[in-house]
């Protein structure tokens, strides 16, 4: 796992935007398009889409995966981006899995590219193009972006197990590819189920995360107590977690359906599933909600499942579960 430094370089690297130019007059300069400043703050909408690097690392079968998210720097705009000269990943692309529905807001541990064991110092660049501002991140297999996918070395926290059967095999951590799949009707509700369990951390560590929790989002807390300061929001080490303060009782594991990509958007019955496992490690809860669609097509949804850390560890890049269902519908 990396450092608090190393992840400040990841986050303060999340895209290099690649922006149109020319040589026009000031005149023309002021009509084309620009990267926003690191401290401008976020608008409702018409803003860029930064693709994210979260890092790399092995699976539990010891293939590498390269994990990948975003930052939608529009407060309310969701956008549809289909796969092609807009959303592109290259080379041999463009459709590497990556997502054609984007969220507001910075979006952790959204997919995995599987590399092949040659992979070597070969790179990867993934292109967006939204409201007319295009931003690239290029990633490889970069020695300071190694992440233990599975275990936080300073607390010992682990990703959720889940299963999409009650006796089905489980999973844990980041996955490449389709998990399960599914078929659907226009307008009728298909189900989508999951169990997940959760190995709570040591009482000492648990004491460790509130503490760091408070410090990152006390009103008096300092730019240096934070990972990152990215597009005037400052991104630290408990900023994920707040979303579940005052919760009674606070949930162990959270499951979050998210729309990854397909013709039209999803309706989720209940798109967040809090469970309270009481830290009994051996429980495996059933979350179980509906996706409606309306257009016929293929569809991919995305199960993230967080435990206490929160969306993307907190920053740390441990520790939570993601999967891929598709749906294809008639």
């Amino acid at each position: 796992m990396r450092s608090h430094g190393a992840v400040l370089l990841l986050v303060t690297a999340i895209a290099i935007a690649v922006w149109a130019t020319a040589t026009p007059g000031l005149a023309q300069l002021a009509q084309l398009p620009r990267p926003p400043l690191v401290l401008e703050p976020l608008g409702a909408s018409g803003e860029a889409i930064f693709p994210a690097l979260e890092g790399w690392g092995p699976d539990k079968n010891g293939e590498t995966l390269i994990l990948l998210g975003y930052y939608n720097r529009n407060k309310s705009q969701e956008l549809d981006i289909p796969i092609g000269p807009d959303n592109r990943i290259e080379p041999d692309g463009p459709d590497y899995g990556q997502p054609t529905h984007f969220y507001a807001g910075r979006q952790h541990g959204v997919f995995a590219i599987k590399v092949p064991k040659d992979f070597g110092n070969k790179r990867l660049t993934w292109t967006l193009t939204a409201n007319g501002q295009t931003s690239t991140v290029s990633f490889w297999l970069n020695p300071a972006y190694w992440v233990n996918f599975y275990k936080h070395p300073a607390n010992s926290n682990e990703p959720p197990v889940i299963k999409f059967a009650r006796d089905g095999p489980v999973m844990t951590g980041p996955s490449a590819g389709i998990v399960q799949t599914l078929s659907a009707s226009v307008g009728r509700p298909v189900s989508l189920t999951l169990w997940a369990s959760d190995v709570p951390m040591q009482e000492r560590d648990v004491e460790a995360e509130l503490a760091a929790r408070a410090r990152a989002t006390s009103p008096t807390a300092r730019a240096s107590d934070a990972v990152a300061v990215v597009g005037g929001q400052v991104i630290g080490i408990g900023g994920a977690r707040a979303a579940d303060a005052g919760s009674d009782p606070r949930p162990d594991i959270t499951v979050n359906w998210r729309d990854h990509r397909g013709p039209a958007r999803v309706s989720f019955a209940q798109s967040r599933i809090p469970l309270v496992t009481k830290g009994d490690a051996n429980l495996f809860l059933e979350a179980s909600t509906t996706a409606t669609f309306s257009t016929p097509g293929e569809y991919v949804v995305r199960a993230q499942v967080n435990d206490t850390s929160g969306d993307g560890g907190g920053g740390e890049q441990c520790c939570w579960t993601t999967a891929h269902v598709r749906v294809v519908v008639k």
